[in-house]
């Protein structure tokens, strides 16, 4: 049976180009007219830019030496909305950015652009990316594909449910905390949060300067691999920008994991995960073993103190990244105040939303003259000993495996009220935030109609090597071949 268009991957998508079977523009249409579709229920776009998509598409197939070849010409794609795009609305789903309109593309863009991919929309998500639901986005909530009463994850919902959906092939999240890895595992797809500084945050509106991290989220591991290779590299605009040796990461896909060593670290398997999901995870840990990997129980003793330590650093960053929203210098700004302070506070009483207040309340306390040196100073000290056990046990294991999410998707509306629940969403992706390193969420299997999703973590700079252990997986199972129906 032939695939509908907007259920392609990318390298299936640019064979058909490249044979000229279909063009740009058969690609661009079918991605729209899939958001004409879906949209309505799924709410994954805040801004679609479908008449941009199409001009652009157009050119490409009317003049094809304009830009050099590659395995993303012509293909649409989405942005998370936290992301600058040159005169397109970038809102970072906040009442305070709703009508910011920025002068300049981010790094990530830029190198997208370049690669001759065609813009589609931004997706919505947790307002300045704080949330775990998509529910925090102060112009609504985003709903999951296999299960339109159940959130898609956060705080990049919106692109995973794209992707899941069809509505485009590929899309950019954000992850602080697991933000990319956890919507990708609740919507069914492939989520890349790479080493902290691979690729370039210039442009990227800062929730948590030390945690933020883009990376793809995509249908399958080998489109993962493809955008990642268009968007690493060294970036003189980004003081964090790591200077590496170039990698072909998607040549790196051998499917080979004969000897791989699997550390599987118990304490991610324990109270507060769905037994659900640990049965899909033990099970996919045989079938690394079938292929030939090794699998054995480690522990990281630390990983239980990564959720405090993140609602530590993460608000306190917040408060100092979100002070620069003063009504002042760009935004929502409050007309009707009698003084600066009081149009100041009014400005931020209306422009954010009650989860980004709570972060900012909580970083300001912890950053406070009478608490800084008991609560962000020992988060930090704590952080470097987590990051050091996990350099400890790479030096013994290749990859570590866990689930990505305690649960698969939850009900719309269910953990508004208690804001502790839904922290305890991030539990197993925040430690690979807190210390830096690459890890990656694919589709392992289902429970009740919805999506697992689970983790691979590598050590700094180990993209090859987690790419290659997901492929493997991905290649002797189905999974990343089921679609919702929509």
């Amino acid at each position: 049976m032939t695939l509908p268009l907007y259920e392609l991957t990318i390298h299936d998508a640019k064979d058909l180009l490249d044979n000229q079977m279909v063009s740009s523009e058969d690609l661009t249409r079918a991605a729209l007219d899939r958001i004409k579709q879906v949209e309505p229920s799924i709410k994954s776009f805040v801004t679609v830019t479908g008449d941009l998509a199409l001009e652009e598409a157009k050119s490409f197939d009317q003049n094809p030496g304009v830009l050099p070849s590659s395995n993303l010409r012509g293909i649409p794609f989405q942005l998370k909305d936290n992301i600058c795009t040159q005169d397109i609305l970038t809102t970072c789903s906040s009442n305070m950015l709703s009508e910011f309109i920025p002068p300049y593309d981010a790094t990530v863009v830029e190198k997208l652009k370049h690669s001759g991919g065609i813009i589609v929309g931004k997706g919505n998500m947790d307002e300045f990316a704080m949330g775990s639901s998509t529910e925090n986005s102060a112009f609504h909530p985003t709903h999951n594909p296999w299960d339109l009463e159940r959130v898609p994850g956060g705080s990049s919902g919106g692109p995973a449910a794209a992707v899941a959906s069809g509505e485009c092939f590929y899309s950019l999240g954000s992850d602080t905390g697991g933000s990319i890895r956890q919507p990708a595992s609740l919507c069914g797809v492939v989520g890349l949060k790479p080493t902290y500084g691979l690729v370039s945050r210039y442009g990227l509106v800062a929730f948590a300067s030390s945690l933020d991290q883009i990376g793809p989220i995509t249908k399958d591991v080998r489109d993962c691999s493809i955008v990642l290779d268009a968007i690493v590299g060294h970036d003189p605009m980004d003081s964090t920008s790591i200077a590496t040796v170039s990698n072909c990461y998607s040549k790196s896909l051998k499917g080979d994991v004969n000897g791989l060593k699997i550390g599987v670290p118990k304490e991610y398997f324990e109270a507060g995960v769905d037994k659900s999901v640990l049965d899909c995870i033990k099970e996919s840990l045989l079938a690394f073993e079938k292929l030939g990997a090794t699998v054995s129980e480690i522990s990281l003793p630390l990983t239980k103190y990564a959720l405090a330590v993140y609602y530590i650093l993460a608000p306190s960053e917040a408060s100092a990244n979100l002070s620069r929203y003063d009504g002042v210098k760009y935004g929502y700004s409050y007309k009707d105040a009698g003084s600066i302070w009081d149009a100041m506070e009014k400005t931020r009483q209306n422009g954010f939303g009650p989860e980004v207040s709570r972060r900012i309340m909580l970083g300001t306390y912890a950053l406070s003259a009478g608490y800084y040196d008991a609560y962000y100073v020992k988060a930090q000290k704590v952080r470097t000993m987590i990051r050091d056990e996990f350099s400890s046990v790479f030096n013994d294991y290749d990859v570590l495996i866990t689930p990505t999410s305690p649960s698969t998707a939850f009900l719309i509306g269910e953990k508004t009220e208690d804001p502790l629940q839904m922290y305890l969403n991030d539990i197993c992706t925040i430690p690979a935030n807190i210390a830096g390193i690459p890890a990656i969420s694919i589709p392992a299997g289902f429970s009740n109609g919805l999506p697992i999703g689970m983790q691979i973590m590598g050590n700094y700079f180990s993209e090859n090597t987690i790419l290659n252990a997901a492929y493997a997986f991905e290649q002797a199972t189905e999974w990343h071949k089921m679609r919702p129906s929509l």
